[in-house]
């Protein structure tokens, strides 16, 4: 059964970028080869900073849409939870 995850990504200057993908290990590494979308390329997102896990595509996509209508400090109090230093989360994962 698949996995789908829902995560926030960064940059050095703190925009966040919130995706689902179902992949995440090869997202992430598009992400940090600038080949994710324009936004992502054009601001470099490159740090996983939080990711939710489900089985359910439309609880997948429910869950992004929910986040990215959320106002920013909402996000950062998510992230925070998990990641309060902002940690990538791939860090330690073979996706360079």
């Amino acid at each position: 059964m698949k996995q789908y995850y829902v995560y926030i990504m960064t940059n050095q200057s703190g925009t966040l970028y919130t995706g689902v993908t179902n992949e995440l290990l090869r997202r992430v590494y598009e992400h940090k080869q600038g080949k994710g979308g324009q936004f992502t390329s054009r601001y470099r997102i490159t740090r996983l900073l939080y990711f939710e896990e489900t089985r359910d595509i439309h609880a997948a996509l429910a869950r992004e849409k929910q986040l990215k209508g959320w106002t920013r400090a909402k996000k950062l109090e998510l992230i925070g939870t998990d990641t309060p230093k902002w940690v990538d989360l791939s860090a330690a994962w073979d996706v360079s």
